[in-house]
């Protein structure tokens, strides 16, 4: 069993866009992309190169090779053991582009907005007995 578990970036309309580039891979890539996440899953903040690499600020990249094909999947740590992977892209640079760690920052700070914002709603149940005490 696992002990963390990975989660995709969810836009405001439910999309989730590293499921769409994960789906655009050849069968291969994808089948290895996959176990690269299971990996993930199993190892964690325990990851090391060559499975995974920090690069800046909380921001990670999971490495993925498939022949002479390289896909990198940025992700970063939530709180439970959750990891939320954000993007990925095929590499074709001997560094990651800034313009994909800015995305994936970008995402982060999303993510962490929408958490903290959901904390001060309240629950659906609260909302249906104030609403119905009202209206006494």
């Amino acid at each position: 069993m696992s002990q963390y578990k990975v989660d995709f970036y969810k836009e405001a309309d439910g999309k989730k866009p590293l499921g769409t580039f994960i789906k655009s891979l050849d069968i291969r890539m994808k089948a290895k992309v996959v176990a690269s996440l299971s990996l993930l899953e199993e190892y964690g903040n325990m990851a090391r190169e060559p499975l995974s690499k920090h690069l800046e600020d909380g921001i990670f990249e999971l490495r993925v090779i498939e022949s002479k094909n390289i896909v990198r999947i940025l992700y970063f740590f939530d709180c439970d053991r959750i990891i939320i992977a954000t993007n990925g892209f095929i590499k074709t640079t001997n560094k990651t582009p800034r313009s994909e760690i800015s995305l994936a920052k970008q995402r982060r700070d999303i993510y962490f907005s929408r958490k903290e914002a959901s904390k001060n709603e309240w629950p659906t149940t609260v909302k249906r007995w104030i609403n119905a005490e009202s209206r006494i």
